[in-house]
């Protein structure tokens, strides 16, 4: 019986001894490390996006690229360091949007206390005080079993105060005598003021409309083939039929910033800046009459009408309000 008993204890032991090797002897699950870049990302997408850039070919103008792309040309000037008159160069390389703004860290400057004995400033700049900073540790306060006698007021230690001699106050020096002042000149009286009358303001029907703080007429006298029609870029201005060599006109005073066939789509393109914020453009023509740097007068003849870049002969027209195309409609006459 005792030999059974033993046998079975004796199994029981070899059967644990095996369970704990067993244990032992599986490997751990498998990690992975998911901050390690993934192989099948392109290589742009993990360099990010580049800016979109252009590069300055012969015949552009500041103007031009930035009527090619719809962009102020204030805002094309400021991302690429171009001041007034905006001077670019061939093989010039432009950014076409704005630089990434770099991030900024607040840090918040931590003051040590002052230590017993160090100085202290005050102030700041010019006239700043440096005063050094008294021990903290005070003096030791009296016992309160000791007295503290106070000194009499008529203590033969303290000699009684003597009052300092008042100085002698000096006479005042005697006033001058009075002037006499001079007498008066007389005024004459100011010639009446002659108000011009304000003159009246154009009807709807004139010839020429102040909107936008320009005054406006129209390029052509042609019909009116096709319309502006927002976000279709291939409808950004209106398109006036006429025939070859007809008049196309200043639509308002102006400065000559484009006069090419450098932009696609327009055939031979004049460009004329208004003011900070006002651009105008006349495509498909025949013939340009005006130079870069020309100062135009409103209904001034500019270019002769035609058809290059065109199915027939029209006038291509745009008004570019800080950059963007808007209706021509809203800023001509009626007619």
């Amino acid at each position: 019986m005792r030999a059974m008993f033993q046998g079975i204890v004796r199994c029981a032991a070899l059967a644990l001894t095996a369970w704990l090797a067993g244990c032992a002897s599986t490997p751990p699950a498998p990690v992975v490390d998911l901050s390690l870049p993934n192989e099948n990302l392109s290589a742009a997408a993990a360099a990010g996006t580049a800016a979109q850039g252009y590069r300055v070919v012969r015949g552009d103008t500041l103007y031009s690229i930035a009527f090619k792309h719809g962009l102020d040309y204030r805002d094309l000037a400021a991302w690429n360091g171009i001041g007034a008159p905006y001077r670019i160069f061939v093989g010039q390389d432009l950014r076409l949007s704005a630089p990434a703004a770099p991030a900024v860290v607040a840090t918040i400057p931590v003051t040590p206390e002052p230590q017993p004995g160090q100085a202290v400033t005050s102030g700041i700049g010019e006239g700043a005080t440096t005063t050094p900073l008294a021990a903290t540790t005070s003096a030791p306060k009296p016992s309160a079993f000791e007295p503290i006698a106070a000194a009499p007021a008529n203590s033969p230690q303290s000699p009684p105060a003597v009052p300092a001699p008042t100085p002698a106050t000096p006479a005042p020096p005697p006033a001058p005598p009075p002037v006499a002042a001079p007498a008066p000149k007389p005024v004459e009286a100011a010639p009446p003021v002659v108000v011009a009358p304000v003159p009246p303001k154009p009807a709807a029907n004139a010839p020429e409309l102040n909107a936008g703080g320009v005054t406006w007429r129209w390029p052509a006298e042609g019909k009116v083939v096709g319309t502006y029609v927002a976000g279709d870029q291939t409808r950004q201005g209106l398109d006036i039929a006429g025939r070859a060599g007809d008049p196309v006109r200043a639509a308002a005073d102006g400065e000559v910033v484009y006069s090419g066939n450098g932009l696609i789509g327009y055939g031979e393109l004049i460009i004329v800046k208004h003011n900070a914020n006002f651009l105008s453009a006349y495509g498909h023509n025949s013939k340009r009459l005006v130079k870069e740097g020309d100062r135009v007068k409103a209904g001034q003849e500019i270019a002769e009408m035609g058809a290059t870049s065109a199915s027939r002969d029209e006038l291509h027209f745009e008004i570019r309000k800080n950059g963007k195309p808007v209706n021509p409609l809203d800023y001509l006459p009626a007619r």
